[in-house]
C-alpha cells in the first residue's frame, strides 16, 4: 500500500512541488520515498512506499519498465500477480523478473497486453498513473470498486494527480476555491460522491475508470450527461487530448447477473459463496508481512475471519475494539467467535476520552467533508491493530451486496403497497398533503407526502436521504448536482431489493464506506484488504434471488452468507442484536467539554464571517438536535465536521 502522486506540465519548480506532494503522504508509505521526472522536466512523478511485497528494492516505485519506455506509481495489492506473471511468461513476452513485487508484473502486463487488458485480469485494489515516453500520454486507474482513491484536477493551470486531496493542496500557489454547489449534496449524504471533490477544478477518478491525457496538459473539465446517472460523457478542453474509458461496469455487472440468476438450491449458493470467499481470501492473504483480520462480531467479519482461519496454516490474528457503553460493546461477543475460531485474539477496551481525542484529527485524515461517525471507532481499531500487524482483513461489502441493511426490506414493502395505487393520483396526493396545514404541523406527515410521490423504488430510497431536516437549507449557495444515486433505467433488475443494493454499491460504499475504511488505515500506515469485493464473489451476489438474501419470514438480510458462517460458527453465537460499529455521537455532544466545541464552530458570527452555511438554519438544526434529549441526529455532525475541515483547511 502507498501513496502516488504527479505532476504534468510543470517547467519551474516541478521538484520542489513534488517533494512537498509526497511529504504530505508519508502515512501512506513510511518506507521509503521515490521521485522521477521526464524529459523536459515537465512531468513529475512521486512514490512513498508502504513494503508488503517483495521488501527489497527490487520494488521500489516509481518503476520503468524493461524496455524504458513506460514509468508507473502505483497504490495498491493485485492479488493474482503470479497468474498475470506466468500468463506473460508462457506468452513469450517476458524470461523472468527482477524481483518479487506485483508491482514489476503490473507494469510489463501493461507494455504488452496494454491497460486496459490488463486490468481487466487483474484482482485486486489499486489506483496507478502509467506515463508513456514515446506518446507523451499519462494513464489513470482505478479499481473495479473503488477501494483506492484518486484525485486529479487542475493547479495554476497544470495536470495534477494524488491518492489524497492534501496532497494536492500541498503544490505552491494551490488556490482552489470551496465547490460551493457540492455542499448541498454533502449535508444529504454526509460525504461528497465522485467525481466531485470539495474544491473547483480536482476530482475523484471512478471506480473501474481509466483516464488517459496527453500532451500539452492544458485544462479541461468532465462534463456529465444532463439525466440523474452522473455519467461521464465528454470533456470541455481548450488543448491536448482526453478521453475516459470504463473497463469495469457494476451496473453491468448487476444486470447480467440477474439475467443469468443461480438455479442451484439454497445450499448449493451457500457451497458456491464459500468457495469463492475461500479463493480470494487464499489471494489476499499473499503477504510478506504479518497479517491479520478485523473482528466485530457481526456476520460480515466473523464469516472472513472463520473462513481465513480454515484457509491458513496457523492460528490467525484477530483484532476488535471494546467500548464502555454496553449498548455499544461488541467486544465479549468477539472474545466468544474468536474463541471458538481459534484466533489469536487481541481487543482493546476505548475510553470515551479515547474516542473523543480522535475528534481533532478527522480533518486532518480525511482531507475534505467527512462524516459518518463510525470514522473513529474504526480509526481507533485500525491503530490498535497496527501494532502488531501490516495488513488486516475486513468484512466490508456483506451489507450491500447480501442484502443486509433493513432500510432494504422497509423499502421493498412500502413500495410493493405503493405501486399498486396509480403514479399520477399518488403523486397528487402526495402534493395536496405535503401543502396542507396538517403536514406544515407534522414532520412525519411531511416526509409521508414525499414519500407518495416517488415514482420509482429508487427514488423512493433516495428521498429517504433527502428528507434529513433542513439539510438543503444548510449552505446558502443552491444548485444541487445530479445525484449518482439513481440508474439510467427505472426498475432494470428484477427485484426491488437488487436495485437500491445496486445503487449502494455506485455510491455509498465507494464514497463512504470504503473512503472511511482507507483513510482510516492509511492514518496509521496500515493496510485493510477486503475479501466480499473480489470481482468473482460481486458476480455470484447479483446472480443469487432474493430469497437467497433476505428470510422472508424474518425480513433478517444476508441470509446466504449466514448460511455459510453457521458452518463454522454455532448460531447461538450470532443470534444476538445487531449493535453496529458506532458511537453515541449525540450523548457525548450534550457533554460540557464537546458542546461548547460545537457551539464555538457554529456561532453565528463565526458563519456569517465564512459565508458558505445559512446560520439561521443551522441554529434551527442545532435547537432541534438540543431538543431531542439523548437523539443523534447525523446532520449535525455533517455541520460540525464541515466547519472543523474549514478551520484545519481554510
Amino acid at each position: 500500500m502507498c501513496g502516488i502522486a504527479g505532476l504534468c506540465g510543470y517547467n519551474t519548480n516541478g521538484e520542489n512541488n513534488i517533494k512537498r506532494m509526497t511529504e504530505r503522504l508519508t502515512h501512506r508509505g513510511p518506507d521509503s520515498q521515490g521521485i522521477w521526472n521526464g524529459p523536459g522536466d515537465t512531468v513529475w512523478l512521486g512514490h512513498r512506499r508502504l513494503s508488503i511485497r517483495d521488501l527489497s528494492s527490487n520494488g521500489s516505485q516509481p518503476m520503468v519498465s524493461k524496455s524504458g519506455r513506460y514509468v508507473i506509481v502505483y497504490n495498491g495489492e493485485i492479488y493474482n500477480a503470479d497468474k498475470l506473471s506466468d500468463l506473460l511468461i508462457s506468452k513469450g513476452y517476458v524470461t523472468g523478473f527482477r524481483g518479487t513485487s506485483d508491482t514489476e508484473v503490473l507494469l510489463e502486463a501493461i507494455e504488452y497486453l496494454g491497460l486496459s487488458e490488463t486490468l481487466k485480469f487483474c484482482k485486486g485494489m489499486f489506483a496507478l498513473a502509467v506515463y508513456d515516453l514515446e506518446t507523451h500520454e499519462i494513464s489513470l486507474a482505478r479499481d473495479r470498486i473503488g477501494e483506492k482513491p484518486l484525485y486529479y484536477g487542475f493547479v495554476n493551470g497544470n495536470f495534477v494527480f494524488a491518492s489524497e486531496i492534501s496532497a494536492i493542496k500541498a503544490i505552491e500557489g494551490f488556490k482552489n476555491r470551496v465547490f460551493e454547489e457540492v455542499l448541498n449534496i454533502y449535508f444529504c449524504h454526509g460525504y461528497i460522491p465522485a467525481p466531485y471533490s470539495i474544491y473547483q477544478d480536482i476530482y475523484k477518478l471512478e471506480p473501474g475508470t481509466i483516464l488517459r491525457v496527453s500532451a500539452p496538459f492544458s485544462y479541461f473539465k468532465p462534463v456529465h450527461s444532463d439525466d440523474d446517472s452522473d455519467d461521464i460523457v465528454g470533456v470541455q478542453r481548450s488543448g491536448g487530448a482526453y478521453s475516459f474509458e470504463t473497463y469495469y461496469d457494476i451496473e453491468e455487472v448487476a444486470k447480467n447477473g440477474q439475467a443469468n440468476l443461480f438455479k442451484g438450491t439454497e445450499e448449493e449458493a451457500a457451497d458456491e459463496l464459500e468457495r469463492r470467499l475461500k479463493e480470494s481470501i487464499r489471494g489476499q492473504l499473499v503477504s510478506d508481512v504479518p497479517i491479520g483480520a478485523f473482528l466485530s462480531a457481526g456476520i460480515d467479519s466473523s464469516t472472513v475471519a472463520a473462513l481465513m482461519q480454515e484457509v491458513s496454516s496457523e492460528n490467525i490474528k484477530t483484532f476488535t475494539i471494546g467500548m464502555e457503553d454496553p449498548s455499544y460493546d461488541e467486544a465479549v461477543a468477539a472474545r466468544e467467535i474468536a474463541k471458538h475460531l481459534g484466533t489469536e485474539h487481541t481487543e482493546l477496551y476505548i475510553t470515551e476520552a479515547d474516542a473523543k481525542n480522535v475528534i481533532p484529527h478527522l480533518a486532518h485524515i480525511y482531507g475534505e467533508p467527512f462524516a459518518d461517525s463510525s470514522q473513529i471507532p474504526t480509526y481507533l481499531v485500525s491503530k490498535m491493530t497496527r501494532e502488531h500487524v501490516t495488513v488486516s482483513l475486513s468484512g466490508d461489502g456483506g451489507d450491500e451486496l447480501f442484502c443486509g441493511y433493513r432500510s432494504y426490506e422497509s423499502v421493498d414493502r412500502i413500495w410493493n403497497k405503493m405501486h399498486k395505487v396509480p403514479a399520477g393520483f399518488r403523486a397528487g396526493a402526495g402534493k395536496m398533503l405535503q401543502h396542507s396545514r396538517a403536514a406544515k404541523r407534522d414532520e412525519v406527515l411531511r416526509d409521508k407526502s414525499r414519500l407518495l410521490q416517488a415514482r420509482s423504488p429508487e427514488e423512493l430510497y433516495k428521498i429517504q436521504y433527502e428528507m434529513v431536516p433542513f439539510a438543503t437549507d444548510i449552505a446558502r449557495k443552491k444548485g444541487m448536482i445530479p445525484y449518482k444515486y439513481s440508474l439510467a433505467g427505472r426498475n432494470q433488475l428484477h427485484e426491488v431489493n437488487h436495485d437500491i443494493m445496486l445503487m449502494d454499491m455506485k455510491m455509498y460504499h465507494p464514497d463512504d464506506i470504503l473512503v472511511k475504511v482507507d483513510r482510516s488505515g492509511m492514518a496509521v500506515s496500515l493496510e485493510s484488504r477486503i475479501p466480499l469485493l473480489d470481482p468473482d464473489v460481486v458476480d455470484f451476489a447479483f446472480t443469487l434471488p432474493i430469497e437467497y438474501l433476505r428470510n422472508k419470514k424474518t425480513g433478517e438480510g444476508k441470509q446466504v452468507l449466514r448460511n455459510v458462517l453457521y458452518r463454522h460458527v454455532p448460531k447461538e453465537l450470532m443470534d444476538r442484536p445487531k449493535k453496529g460499529f458506532s458511537i453515541p455521537v449525540g450523548k457525548w455532544l450534550k457533554t460540557k467539554e464537546l458542546n461548547e466545541w460545537a457551539l464555538d464552530l457554529i456561532s453565528e458570527e463565526k458563519l456569517k464571517r465564512e459565508g458558505y452555511l445559512n446560520p439561521e438554519a443551522v441554529k434551527r438544526v442545532w435547537e432541534s438536535f438540543d431538543k431531542e434529549d439523548g437523539q443523534y441526529q447525523p446532520l449535525i455532525w455533517y455541520i460540525l465536521m464541515f466547519e472543523e475541515w474549514l478551520g484545519e483547511y481554510n
